[in-house]
């Protein structure tokens, strides 16, 4: 066995649990051995033991980078947990297409990919029925605040809970793309494996990068 076999074992470092440490040691009593047990008449050169040298510095280095990556990523996850838990009641605009109607009416949003010379929301009732058009008019590109006062289309004053909006946008009679973003409050927060995970009070858990407002 020669020294350049403690190289083939770096990429299953990480599940041995081997440190760079215990590679290390590995690493210099098989150079000892080599040296001890090698032809007298065809010893090792310089260049040799120099490459095995390298090997190891290379090891070492590999394990301190993935300990440090590791460290980095835990001090990341606990810093956005700490940010995550200051969301708790406050109120988001997040992804989503549900419209909260309460005494003082229902909002919502909408980000346009490019500035539409034409915006209209339809809001619809648990049948997918349209109750209300609300005509934005020109918007520009970009996240868009709306408010929907209760009424629907005769002017009467539609039942308190949770309703629908779908959005239509236009530019010299071209849709324009669009996402639809939801006003709710925040419940709580928990840490999942793709990184944050929200709970809203009306659009159940989503990523934070879903989120676009915080008030």
């Amino acid at each position: 066995m020669t020294v350049a076999a403690v190289q083939s074992s770096t990429t299953s470092t990480a599940t041995s649990g081997n440190s760079a440490a215990e590679i290390g040691d590995r690493f210099l009593k098989l150079l000892v051995t080599q040296l001890k047990n090698q032809d007298p008449l065809n010893p090792m050169d310089n260049a040799e033991i120099t490459s095995q040298m390298a090997q190891l510095s290379t090891v070492e280095g590999i394990n301190k980078m993935n300990d440090s990556i590791a460290s980095l990523t835990a001090q990341f996850n606990a810093t956005q947990a700490l940010q995550g838990a200051s969301l708790i009641g406050r109120q988001v605009l997040a992804e989503g297409d549900q419209l909260e109607l309460g005494d003082s009416g229902a909002a919502g949003g909408v980000n346009l990919t490019a500035k539409a010379d034409k915006v209209t929301i339809d809001v619809l009732n648990g049948d997918g029925k349209v109750v209300r058009s609300l005509d934005l008019g020109s918007l520009d590109a970009g996240l868009s605040r709306f408010a929907w006062d209760g009424l629907d289309a005769s002017g009467n004053q539609m039942a308190q809970g949770t309703y629908s909006f779908a959005v239509a946008a236009t530019a010299a009679g071209n849709n324009v793309d669009a996402t639809t973003y939801s006003l709710a409050q925040v419940l709580s927060v928990s840490m999942a494996a793709g990184g944050l995970d929200v709970e809203l009070s009306n659009l159940g858990n989503l990523g934070l990068d879903k989120i676009k407002q915080i008030f």
